[in-house]
């Protein structure tokens, strides 16, 4: 089965002095094609490049590729890029797959792409639904990964054929660059040809991809005099002279194209190839390329040119018909033209991709459209832009050819050009939108339109090129008489392009200014709302305990109706956690904000203050209801193709959620797999500081500080610190690192300016930041007493915010810095706090600390009970260098390790399931003790494992049984 377009001018003709080549290609399609047995899984694909100048031969040999393809059983895909359409963004991708897509109805596209139509369609030219949301250039890529990757295990084996990829447009090449890599281990081979000095700047991934399937391309040479000699006699008979036959060479400069060109002449001419021969020779050699083609080509009749040239113009594979209109040729004079074109090989034989014309050669496209005159090339762009667009072919295929005709004003071309621009951000290409709505700029547009056009332009440029968003953006804000609500949405822009280049104090400057201006209450207070954000988040707010005064009482006004005052909540609701507020607070202001639903994609609000509401639950010892809502989010990104950085720092967090809860293994799948989205996206550096300081805590907790460290080095993570908050704070992540290499001095310098800022800012919740925690261990060597005293305000703090996991968590540092008999109280007190949060890290940690001290105390039978549980959490929640710890003190007590008890799980016992269920009812112990015929300290055991598996605490316990896992028995 052969798809796409097929090679023009390819008839069979033996290959000189190519054997090398065609021996590559022969291996590659056995390694495709010959399994081991029935195996499938034995097929193996890779890439094969060709490259040379311009006649070398690279279409022929793509054109063996296909015919051997085939032969042996394979699916084949086509597509070839052209000169004058690299400005039709994923033209060659269509070329690919549009004609296996086309060979299924409607409902089996659908059903064959699944929850990535919307997503990919607009990319290959298919009717998307439902496609407000502009997926990112990630979203796409990754849906047409998808694509391909089931195309080819449907159809394998399968043999892409790429020519011309220099011409490729730029999101079709950078698509097949990121994708080709995985064609060694799919049923898929992939065939590429270009000119090696003419691809594009930018085209650097595509380039390297035959270095990275470990060979170089095959670089075509001209062929020797002997070859040109065998081709010209196999032609003109083995009289042809020698002396003839060399000039032929000198003429070609052993150019296969030309050679076999002229070969053709010399037949049609009647020449026997003697010395007597030589000039009409060299007469006819000038015929086949450049100048001496444009004059045979006038030759043919006004007709015939006017025909040729609309080809040109149009672009192949070139609509017959529309080709007629553009020539201003009836059908039967076009036919005719047609015929005399392809007699005098200028047209290829047959018809193309969808019964379109094409050039016997791409030299020869070039040369007939630079002969069409310049002022009639641009009247002819114009009336092709009518006429593909009266044909149905959409706006992007009208765009092309506006981009070709000067500026004159004209509102009808903007708006073509608006539309086209529309439709390449739905497929994902925002650099061919911004190509596009920049001429429109340039048309001029009516001024009523400038602002739109500015702010569309500025929408288009703001994954690529953020600085540029901000310049159009204020540009846009100088136009006059601008509708309010389209000034809000560039105002809004404007502030997200500002924070995005580490502005965040002008992004919230710019809010702040344009919520005093506005005058419609509604705009205002999304102006506010943005306003709080950028600075809640920037880290050198002036006066932020004004601003959290400021919001309580608007706060307080808000019903939570609108999305901008659910967002008024949710800022309120988040101030409050990191303020330290009792956290039963700050989770009803979430609670409120939740009601009425929040986006991670809306257009009009960012999606940080979502997250930020999210976050709130897992530091009030709710993770599970975080989990949750970031579950929903990503869910929600992934369904409208946002895998940029949205779904880099969603995974990102997702991940400091497992980390919280103790589940240290998948904390760190979730970070690298967000540091990995982060790493792929251009400009996503506040992703990639969120992902790599959840990455250095996850691994400090997994016991592996050499491995943390060279994340930290990699990534220059404490050099390029951006200037908005960052949780967990990068310091304090720094400062930890440095406390497990032993750093101390540099750690107590580095928390103690962090904690005079954030005290200064009125942010006192440990269970945020616990800058006191890790402070204390720095100085509790040199100074005890300061140590204790920053333990002992860390739990006063925490206790005011309430969460269990930060008290026992702050209990254990001032057990650890107190250094007296009465650490073994406040370990026991720690241990108890632990056991009724979801902290299972933390409780572990715990235990190993209370077991030491108890068996340093010659407590052995209590160290012992509290090490073995120590241990079996530590095993659980993947804390390798906990566990190590564990068992040395074992040791040093004189005891051994037991197996391991209790399996993990996420699901709960009919025990565990009963005592939440009583506890949730307010149900006291000692009853439930007595219901499940336990101990009091047995029920807390059992308690405690629960909200380690549910995510919760008591509070939460209503909550998250409603959605909690079948019961196991």
């Amino acid at each position: 089965m052969a798809t796409g377009p097929r090679q023009p001018g390819s008839e069979r003709r033996s290959l000189l002095e190519r054997r090398h080549e065609l021996d590559a290609l022969n291996e590659a399609l056995a390694r495709l094609c010959d399994t081991d047995g029935d195996a499938p899984h034995a097929r193996r694909g890779g890439v094969v490049a060709f490259t040379g100048p311009a006649g070398m031969g690279k279409t022929t040999l793509l054109s063996r590729a296909r015919e051997r393809a085939l032969a042996r059983g394979c699916t084949v895909l086509s597509g070839r890029g052209g000169e004058n359409e690299q400005e039709l963004a994923f033209r060659v991708l269509r070329q690919l797959l549009q004609p296996s897509l086309a060979a299924l109805d409607a409902d089996e596209r659908r059903a064959f792409l699944g929850s990535w139509y919307d997503i990919v369609a607009s990319a290959l030219g298919l009717e998307a639904s439902g496609a407000a949301h502009a997926p990112d250039p990630l979203g796409v890529r990754d849906g047409l990964d998808w694509v391909m990757t089931q195309l080819t295990v449907c159809k394998a084996p399968v043999v892409l054929l790429l020519d011309d990829a220099h011409w490729a447009d730029v999101e079709s090449l950078g698509w097949l660059a990121s994708f080709a890599p995985r064609a060694d281990d799919l049923p898929l081979l992939i065939v590429t040809a270009y000119r090696p000095d003419e691809l594009p700047s930018g085209a650097d991934a595509f380039r390297a991809l035959t270095e990275r399937h470990g060979e170089r391309p095959y670089s075509l040479a001209p062929l020797t005099g002997a070859a040109v000699a065998r081709i010209v006699r196999d032609v003109l008979g083995e009289e042809a002279e020698d002396a003839f036959c060399a000039e032929c060479w000198a003429v070609t400069g052993g150019s296969p194209f030309e050679t076999v060109e002229l070969a053709v002449r010399l037949d049609e001419a009647g020449l026997t190839g003697s010395r007597a021969d030589l000039g009409a020779m060299r007469n006819l050699a000038s015929a086949v390329k450049g100048p001496g083609l444009v004059d045979r080509l006038h030759r043919l009749g006004a007709a015939t040119v006017r025909f040729a040239w609309a080809v040109a113009v149009l672009g192949c594979p070139a609509p017959p018909e529309l080709a007629a209109v553009l020539a201003v040729v009836g059908s039967e004079e076009a036919a005719a033209a047609t015929e005399r074109l392809r007699k005098d090989r200028v047209l290829a034989p047959g018809t193309g991709a969808g019964g379109g014309l094409e050039f016997v050669h791409p030299l020869i496209a070039a040369a007939v459209y630079r002969d069409v005159p310049a002022p009639l090339r641009v009247g002819m762009h114009n009336a092709a832009a009518e006429a593909v667009r009266a044909a149905g072919l959409g706006p992007t295929a009208a765009a092309r050819h506006l981009l070709e005709v000067p500026c004159e004003g004209s509102a009808a071309a903007v708006a073509c050009l608006r539309e086209a621009a529309r439709e390449y951000l739905r497929s994902g290409a925002p650099e061919a939108a911004r190509r596009v709505l920049v001429r429109a700029l340039q048309e001029p547009p009516p001024s009523e339109e400038r602002a739109a056009l500015l702010h569309e332009i500025a929408c288009a440029t703001f994954l690529i090129d953020p600085e540029a968003t901000v310049t159009h953006l204020r540009e846009a804000l100088r136009e006059p008489d601008v509708d309010p609500e389209l000034r809000a949405s560039i105002v809004f822009r404007l502030a997200q392009a500002l924070a995005h280049t580490d502005r965040v104090a002008e992004a919230a400057a710019v809010a702040g200014k344009e919520a005093k201006r506005a005058a419609s209450p509604r705009v205002r207070l999304r102006m506010q709302t943005d306003h709080f954000v950028w600075s809640a988040f920037r880290t050198d707010e002036p006066d932020s305990p004004a601003r959290s005064r400021t919001l309580v009482r608007l706060a307080e006004r808000m019903p939570g109706r609108s999305l901008e005052e659910r967002y008024i909540l949710g800022l309120r609701s988040w101030d409050a956690m990191v303020r330290g507020e009792p956290r039963r607070e700050s989770m009803e202001w979430a609670e409120k904000a939740l009601r009425g639903g929040m986006s991670w994609t809306s257009e009009h609000q960012g999606f940080e203050v979502p997250v930020s509401v999210a976050l709130v639950f897992m530091y009030g010892d709710q993770p599970g209801r975080s989990e949750e809502l970031f579950s929903q989010g990503i869910a929600e990104c992934e369904r409208k193709g946002w895998r940029g950085s949205h779904l880099a720092l969603g995974q990102a967090l997702y991940g400091y959620i497992r980390y919280r809860r103790g589940c240290l293994a998948e904390a760190e799948e979730l970070g690298r797999a967000g540091l990995g989205i982060a790493d792929r996206v251009d400009g996503a550096v506040p992703a990639r500081f969120f992902a790599v300081g959840i990455l250095v805590q996850t691994l400090l907790a997994r016991g592996k500080p050499e491995e943390a460290r060279r994340l930290v080095d990699d990534y220059r993570y404490v050099e390029m610190l951006p200037n908005a908050v960052i949780y967990p704070d990068p310091r304090t992540v720094h400062a930890e690192l440095l406390l497990a290499e032993g750093r101390y001095r540099t750690a107590a310098r580095i928390l103690t300016e962090l904690g005079e800022r954030l005290d200064e800012r009125g942010w006192r919740n440990t269970s945020w930041c616990p800058w006191q925690l890790h402070l204390a261990r720095a100085v509790a060597r040199g100074e005890p007493g300061r140590a204790l005293a920053l333990a002992r305000d860390a739990v006063a703090r925490a206790r005011e915010f309430g969460a269990a996991s930060a008290i026992g968590q702050a209990l254990c540092v001032e057990a650890e810095v107190t250094g007296t008999a009465a650490a073994l109280d406040l370990y026991a007190e720690a241990v108890a706090h632990l056991e009724s949060s979801p902290a299972a890290f933390e409780l572990a940690r715990a235990l190993v600390g209370h077991g030491a001290l108890l068996s340093r105390n010659g407590r052995v039978q209590e160290a012992a009970d509290r090490l073995y549980q120590g241990l079996e959490r530590a095993v659980h929640c993947g804390a390798e260098g906990l566990a190590v710890r564990a068992r040395a003190e074992l040791s040093a007590a004189g005891l051994r390790p037991l197996p391991l008890r209790y399996p993990q799980t996420e699901t709960l016992t009919v025990r565990e399931r009963r005592a939440a269920e009583l506890t949730s009812r307010g149900v006291p112990a000692e009853v439930i003790a007595k219901e499940l015929r336990l101990t009091e300290q047995g029920v807390r055991q059992v308690l405690s494992s629960v909200y380690r598996t549910l995510g919760t605490d008591a509070e939460g316990l209503a909550r998250a049984l409603e959605g909690a896992p079948r019961t196991r028995h």
